[in-house]
């Protein structure tokens, strides 16, 4: 197994997880350090994206956290409700 890689959050990424509820902002961060360390086991909620300005979106509940992936760096683009996350 690779080691844990680093997370990079875009200012847009942290501003939304700064005004949501601590609980939901604690889980997603909790399932994008997951990832980080081991990408298979959330291979089920990963998926990668056509046409969008990031590579690949992790599903955490209703939210999506829209990421991509350089080297040993997951940068974490968006990160929005399901409905709005593809706009």
């Amino acid at each position: 197994m690779a080691g844990m890689r680093d997370i990079a959050y875009s200012r847009a990424a942290l501003r939304v997880l700064d005004r949501m509820p601590a609980n939901v902002a604690a889980r997603i961060r909790a399932k994008i350090e997951q990832y980080a360390a081991d990408p298979e086991s959330l291979a089920n909620n990963v998926k990668a994206l056509q046409n969008a300005e990031a590579g690949f979106r992790l599903r955490v509940g209703d939210w999506r956290i829209l990421f991509d992936e350089a080297g040993n760096v997951i940068a974490v683009i968006k990160i929005a409700p399901r409905g709005g996350a593809y706009e």
